[in-house]
């Protein structure tokens, strides 16, 4: 159990191997009081890779445990829940980019993180919501192909000066956020600064006061002076935010901003998987060296 104070720590079980909890600023809260690490994907990834230990227990979505493992093939990462996937993921298939990068000889292709292993493996670059901007303004070519998110492409294409041939992809947890919903919130709370994802569609993203990604916005949440805030995102965000500032009183844009997905991992699962070191995540070692490639030419940004 959590020590109260909320400090790291280190987990050691059974036959004596030791390991990290890491589990997404999305989860249930009673799973981020687990953390040794709670950040969003790249971050927890990026952390699984530079810990010392040699079981990382990733409580999020299987694209996440894959980058994980990805990125330190050394390791044993555990996925609680193997049917914890990602619909906006599941919208696109290597052979997609295939054909498309066919269509549009000479264009880079440029993936989401929230991705498949596989589709990764297709890509030039992978990218955040936080980097994507300032990754592709920073390519040669004038023309980028991206992948899956049609919503965060069109949110860097409002801001470079780049063609961008968007894929029909998309996070169904952000559509339920509407402009009239949200316009309605900021009625009945004048003075609420609304804050939203860029996997949010246009027409929220342009009335929003703020476009954040998920560590954007907790750097929000710790500098911010608001008294309320309006947050279209997936809910569980929530808790963090109110960990980062208090003072804050946060409202959901929406109580239907709910990933089903990402409330698979419950404290059960989370015992079994320490009990069994099951399941564990493996990606073939052909996709992984060629997905690596595509996070390291995105690391160097």
């Amino acid at each position: 159990t959590r020590a109260s104070g909320g400090k790291p720590i280190t987990v050691e079980w059974f036959d004596g191997m030791t390991g990290e909890a890491a589990p997404h600023l999305l989860q249930p809260p009673e799973i981020q009081a687990l953390a040794d690490f709670l950040g969003d994907s790249l971050d927890l990834s990026r952390r699984a890779a530079a810990t010392e230990h040699e079981t990382v227990v990733f409580c999020g979505v299987k694209f996440m445990a894959e980058t994980a493992k990805i990125l330190a093939p050394e390791k044993t990462v555990l996925l609680p829940d193997l049917q914890a996937g990602c619909p906006m993921a599941d919208m696109v298939r290597p052979e997609d980019i295939r054909e498309r990068r066919a269509a549009y000889p000479g264009a880079p292709v440029v993936t989401y993180i929230n991705s498949s292993a596989e589709v990764k493996a297709e890509s030039d670059y992978i990218c955040t919501s936080a980097n994507a901007v300032r990754l592709v303004s920073a390519l040669a070519e004038e023309t980028v192909l991206f992948f899956p998110d049609q919503n965060l492409g069109d949110f860097v294409q409002e801001r470079t000066a780049k063609k961008m041939i968007l894929w029909p992809g998309y996070c169904p947890t952000h559509q339920v956020f509407i402009p009239e919903e949200l316009a309605a919130l900021k009625a009945a709370n004048p003075g609420a600064v609304l804050i939203a994802h860029p996997e949010c569609r246009r027409e929220v993203r342009r009335m929003a006061d703020e476009v954040l990604s998920t560590g954007g916005m907790v750097k929000w949440a710790r500098e911010s002076r608001a008294k309320q805030a309006i947050v279209a995102t997936e809910i569980g965000m929530l808790t963090r935010l109110r960990r980062e500032n208090p003072a804050i009183e946060y409202l959901p844009g929406s109580s239907r901003a709910v990933c089903p997905n990402m409330k698979k991992i419950s404290l059960e699962k989370v015992l079994w998987s320490l009990k069994e070191l099951a399941p564990a995540i493996e990606v073939p070692e052909a996709t992984a060296r060629r997905s690596r490639l595509a996070l390291e030419r995105m690391l160097k940004f």
